[in-house]
């Protein structure tokens, strides 16, 4: 069975998508620590993170180091703290999410929430700073 993320890549579950390449998707967080908390995964269904092939993590990392930049650019923040964890789906992803300071990435704090229209305008705004 597909993974929630991948519906969200094959588009069978709508989402504020960020960027996407060949082999990558991002995509704004619907539950999200902090504005423009965004979840990078691969296309191809794979479980935990260190089962993806060498080469293709590499690339996945730096697929999402050109999307933290343009977080940077978009959502005021010191730093896009970087987060795997691995257990909530079962499809490989890394959080990248603004922080000020070290709580700000605390898995346990409460989500925010945001309108349709301040997704739409988040992921603009990313889409925006972008460099390929």
């Amino acid at each position: 069975m597909a993974s929630i993320f991948s519906k969200i890549i094959n588009g069978d579950i709508p989402c504020y998508k960020v960027a996407e390449t060949e082999n990558f998707f991002a995509f704004l967080d619907i539950n999200p620590l902090a504005k423009g908390h965004t979840l990078v995964v691969p296309k191809q269904e794979i479980d935990y993170i260190f089962d993806i092939p060498d080469n293709m993590l590499g690339n996945m990392m730096i697929f999402s180091k050109t999307i933290a930049k343009a977080i940077e650019q978009a959502v005021p923040c010191k730093r896009i703290g970087i987060a795997v964890i691995g257990l909530e789906v079962p499809h490989a992803h890394i959080h990248l999410i603004p922080i000020n300071h070290v709580g700000d990435i605390d898995f346990s704090r409460k989500k925010l929430t945001f309108t349709q229209e301040e997704y739409m305008d988040t992921a603009e705004r990313i889409k925006h700073f972008l460099t390929w």
